[in-house]
């Protein structure tokens, strides 16, 4: 492609392909440390994805390192997590403080507005079509370029650009999410179970809940859904939908590298857990901060290093919560043994959402 001149700006130090939160992320932790940013994304804000809009203690603050405010956005906070069962049900409270409840929306406004602030330059409708060595070309100018960020989710184009596809594992499932008007019932974010599915119940506002079916079933709808969890339906049963539901793949990818060159790769871009665990944006936050650090040293194999402490623990209870998706029996007997040991599922929430249960 053939590129004037006159489209064209000097040079950035860090281009990120991919405006949802990893890019903005990534793109602000670099701004943080010093650097030039720029991002690129074919689409217009706010972006919105099929998600369970839960984020876990840890992502808070990770947040809060790159100093992003997230409690400040439309939010609803909740203080720990519940695992109910057909007979039994198993919780506990976060001891490093609130987890967050924000709509996918609100998210996404909410960090247009501290990249904004933070100086990083927005190309919003505006396509990336390659990269090379000295940059890349979007659809409107060259830009050249230090580091190229992939940060545009799991079928990055910029991952198959780098040569980065190579997995060591690759599994998906499928979820779909809709919000209804009800005020949230409890302090928890729930994690109903059944022998095909499980249902999240995340508080998203003062009179409004997020809830979302993720199963192995593509055509598992939330309609289909909601009999094989009566002690959920019972609670929105009346409730009004505020919106229409919206599905996806929820992939769980384990990538052999997540740099090339001058390449790296950010959020689902860079492999995944199922969403399961409710950690993507938690991960991509901590993400972004090691890759900006990597970039500011210029030492880019710290961020793989990095990226593969970040993901360890969350791929380790991703298996661990998988084991139990289909397995009715496996499921009473873990949430037995916890509701007779309560330790149990405190010390895996503490491992599973940061700090110390």
């Amino acid at each position: 492609m053939v590129v004037s001149e006159a489209m064209s700006f000097p040079r950035t130090d860090v281009f990120v392909v991919g405006g949802g939160p990893a890019g903005l992320a990534a793109a602000i932790a670099a701004r943080q440390r010093g650097l030039d940013a720029t991002v690129s994304d074919a689409a217009t804000p706010p972006h919105d994805k099929a998600c369970g809009e839960g984020i876990m203690p840890d992502g808070i603050a990770a947040a809060r390192a790159l100093g992003i405010d997230l409690e400040g956005a439309e939010s609803h906070p909740f203080r720990g997590i519940r695992f109910c069962g057909a007979r039994q049900s198993v919780g506990a409270t976060f001891r490093s403080g609130a987890g967050l409840g924000i709509k996918r929306t609100a998210l996404h406004r909410t960090l247009v507005e501290h990249a904004e602030r933070a100086g990083v330059r927005m190309l919003w409708g505006e396509r990336v079509e390659s990269i090379h060595e000295g940059g890349v070309e979007t659809s409107k100018r060259a830009v050249r370029t230090r580091w190229v960020v992939g940060a545009d989710g799991a079928q990055s184009r910029v991952r198959a650009w780098a040569r980065l596809e190579d997995s060591a594992a690759h599994t998906r499932r499928f979820g779909f999410r809709a919000h209804f008007a009800v005020a949230p019932w409890s302090e928890w974010m729930e994690v109903h179970w059944s022998a095909r599915a499980q249902l999240y119940l995340t508080p998203a506002g003062a009179k409004e809940m997020c809830v979302v079916v993720t199963s192995r079933d593509a055509r598992l709808r939330l309609d289909d859904a909601m009999p094989l969890f009566p002690q959920a339906a019972r609670r929105l049963e009346g409730a009004a939908a505020l919106d229409a539901e919206v599905g996806g793949v929820t992939p769980s990818r384990r990538l052999k590298s997540v740099i090339s060159g001058r390449v790296a790769l950010v959020g689902d871009a860079s492999g995944s857990v199922d969403a399961i665990t409710g950690q993507g944006i938690s991960l991509a936050f901590q993400q972004a901060a090691a890759l900006a650090d990597a970039m500011a040293r210029g030492e880019l194999w710290r961020y793989e290093t990095a990226h593969a402490r970040i993901m360890r623990k969350p791929r380790w209870m991703s298996s661990l919560m998988l084991a139990l998706d289909g397995r009715p029996w496996m499921q009473r007997c873990a949430f037995g043994a916890m509701s007779l040991e309560p330790w149990l599922f405190k010390s895996l929430l503490a491992l599973h959402a940061g700090g110390r249960a």
